[in-house]
């Protein structure tokens, strides 16, 4: 397996308090990691370090790889959570989508008719090629969320994290967004966050969990009494014909 980035005894928060604690994680080419856990246990903090935008308290995080092939490609592609966008914003969905090349020094470069018509081309196999020249604000929930996706992943970073995918997604979205990562799969790794267990465990290679501290589950089976261990309070994760969970036996 090839390291491409670790976090060694991290320790994390905010304005001083700790969020994240002791925290140790590898992500290998081709990984495919579903991180669960409580609200405020160190998720988004846990992505905020990996992507750079927090600095920890202490502990190391190292990127084992910086750029790759001819040194174009970026290392992480992100897609955050996503709650609305001004929709008398001037940008075009293809714009948005190419603003995912940009690099941080020239943000405002003229792009190659290569790079519009590989925008277009993914725009296509989300689904919403006919919305390319679509102004941003104008798109539902769903559609936002492809053209997030996109932007992410049109650099064909190593590492691609989403948070939270599945918000504000339709469900034909919903099904389709599985599928396109399985299949993005096969070229870079995934870390996904997200509150759908039962469906990202069908999906998923491991599993790790974030309540303060990070319990990492080389599985996506993981039982309740291995949960419990983990300190981290979600329900029973089951498979089956269709992904589900188990409540615990109520007291009547």
């Amino acid at each position: 397996m090839t390291p491409i980035i670790e976090l060694k005894s991290v320790t994390a928060g905010y304005e001083g308090e700790i969020i994240l604690k002791n925290t140790n994680l590898i992500i290998n080419e081709n990984d495919f990691i579903g991180v669960i856990g409580p609200n405020g246990g160190g998720k988004t903090t846990l992505v905020r370090v990996i992507i750079g935008l927090l600095k920890p308290f202490s502990g190391e995080l190292i990127y084992h790889q910086k750029t790759y092939g001819n040194g174009d490609g970026k290392l992480i592609g992100y897609l955050p959570q996503i709650n609305k966008t001004d929709n008398k914003f001037p940008i075009s969905v293809v714009n948005v989508v190419l603003s995912g090349l940009a690099d941080r020094n020239n943000i405002f470069r003229r792009f190659k008719k290569a790079e519009i018509e590989k925008a277009r081309q993914i725009l296509e196999k989300m689904g919403i090629g006919h919305l390319s020249k679509k102004n941003i604000g104008e798109l539902s929930g769903g559609q936002l969320q492809r053209v997030f996706l996109a932007r992410a992943i049109i650099s064909e970073p190593k590492l691609l994290i989403l948070d939270e995918p599945n918000t504000f997604v339709d469900n034909k979205f919903e099904s389709d967004l599985y599928k396109t990562l399985k299949d993005l799969n096969d070229k870079m790794a995934i870390l996904m966050v997200s509150h759908d267990i039962g469906t990202i465990t069908y999906y998923v290679k491991t599993i790790a969990c974030v309540n303060r501290e990070l319990h990492y589950h080389p599985s996506n089976n993981i039982s309740q009494e291995q949960l419990a261990a983990y300190n981290c309070p979600i329900q029973i994760i089951a498979h089956g014909v269709i992904p589900h969970t188990i409540l615990k036996d109520h007291n009547h």
